[in-house]
């Protein structure tokens, strides 16, 4: 896969050059020498946001038993001044 950089003047001049581009990789198109957008095929950009998945998904943890979890308790102060000297 190869990334390709190009500015916002060259992708207005030649779109069909940067779609052609697209299909070896993300093409990153830039306003003033910074990245503002990214071209994508319809194929990458499916295969990305298809794995994501919610929150409660990815931390559910299907199959596993649950995990016991007993925190000790603190004691004493939970803070101390700073020492500033």
């Amino acid at each position: 896969m190869s990334v390709t950089t190009v500015s916002s003047r060259e992708f207005n001049q030649d779109a069909s050059g940067a779609k052609r581009a697209a299909q070896n990789g993300p093409v990153f198109i830039t306003d003033r020498g910074r990245p503002a957008h990214v071209l994508l095929t319809i194929d990458d950009y499916r295969r990305l946001s298809a794995s994501a998945g919610s929150i409660v998904e990815l931390l559910g943890m299907s199959g596993t038993e649950p995990i016991e979890f007993e925190p000790q308790r603190l004691e004493g102060e939970l803070y101390r001044p700073a020492d500033l000297s």
